[in-house]
């Protein structure tokens, strides 16, 4: 019995080829699509950027499309990563923030775009490989509980879906551990079996932020002062989009103690360094937030709260901050609530809600 027809996002590795490879035994009339975000004209340079946006994406892909026996297409869509990912990345840089591009690049690309175009060619839902889960709760509304491999969970990635987008959404391997996932693939010859899972952000593989964002806007850096949190003069930093808060490595400055970024501040062009001590705070304001389990908060409620992708999950407390505001009040001090990353809150191990620290 054919149960609709589905779009797989199909990143070249392994997840989603498996993703792709499990909807089509469950009776899916599954369509493979790679998203063509970023490729530079030169073909060298667009293999070279890997992950899930170099050619040879595309061309493991296409290959896992024709051992499976689903039809497969390359869809363009540069001009809304440009947009929404890249412009996002350098602004917020110059802001004082630390984007999360990843985060952004699902919001608008992998979910709003690709869903958008996907039913406009008649499809019923979209799949990925994301290790995530999708649950209908009590009072009616969908969230995404933490996957059963602990150690591969990706819900912290999926914080700003909609209800609309979950209501559209399969997430095939959710109920597998990364080793089953690969030994699938092994079973049924597909190539990218053993394939490395991407680490680095795809449009900046050498990890220079700071160049990148130089290249891309044409705005050279300016040098400005490192100060500390009264204000003093400690030396000259290199330009405000060379640190995130939390950094202590690469600040070409020594002293008697390890010193950290606490703040970047655009208006004056300075740069706070600080002691460890100094990066813990139990209050966190979070603002442009996605409410999930819930439709809204308006009254403070207990939850678990991570400020970063590799964290675990703390005790605390969230309370309404004004329209698509909260702030959260931890147990137990948090370090480097990092400007511009993500907030995500768990209820009963579903995501409660997200958005970005303010």
């Amino acid at each position: 019995m054919n149960k609709g027809k589905v779009v797989v996002g199909m990143s070249g590795g392994v997840d989603s080829s498996v993703a792709a490879l499990l909807l089509k035994e469950q009776g899916y009339d599954v369509i493979g699509v790679t998203m063509q975000i970023w490729q530079e004209e030169d073909p060298l340079d667009a293999a070279a950027n890997g992950g899930c946006c170099g050619l040879s994406a595309v061309d493991d892909a296409r290959r896992v499309a024709d051992i499976i026996g689903i039809p497969y297409y390359v869809m363009n869509f540069r001009r809304e990563f440009q947009q929404k990912v890249i412009n996002y990345f350098t602004d917020e840089y110059y802001k004082g923030r630390t984007p999360n591009p990843c985060i952004a690049c699902n919001r608008y690309i992998k979910w709003e775009a690709l869903l958008h175009r996907s039913l406009e060619i008649g499809a019923d839902y979209i799949a990925t490989g994301h290790y995530g889960r999708i649950i209908t709760l009590p009072n009616g509304r969908l969230s995404v509980a933490k996957s059963v491999s602990q150690s591969k969970d990706q819900s912290y990635v999926l914080y700003n879906l909609t209800q609309e987008e979950l209501r559209r959404t399969l997430f095939p391997i959710y109920g597998y551990e990364k080793e089953q996932v690969r030994r699938i693939a092994e079973q049924n010859n597909l190539p990218v079996a053993h394939k490395k899972d991407s680490q680095d952000i795809c449009f900046v593989p050498d990890g220079d932020y700071a160049a990148f964002i130089e290249r891309e806007t044409g705005i050279k850096d300016m040098e400005g002062n490192f100060t500390d949190i009264h204000g003093n003069v400690l030396g000259r930093h290199k330009g405000i989009t060379h640190y995130t808060v939390g950094q202590r490595k690469g600040l070409g400055i020594a002293f008697g103690e390890p010193r950290f970024v606490l703040r970047i501040n655009p208006s004056d062009n300075t740069v706070v360094l600080g002691t460890a001590a100094d990066l813990l705070a139990k209050c966190v304001n979070i603002f442009d937030v996605n409410f999930m389990a819930v439709e809204s908060i308006t009254e403070p409620i207990r939850a678990m709260g991570k400020l970063r992708y590799s964290q675990r999950e703390e005790p605390c407390t969230v309370f309404p901050n004004g329209e698509g505001r909260i702030r959260a009040e931890f147990d137990e001090p948090m370090r480097a609530a990092t400007p511009g990353q993500s907030a995500v809150f768990y209820k009963d191990g579903c995501i409660l809600c997200g958005g970005i620290i303010e």
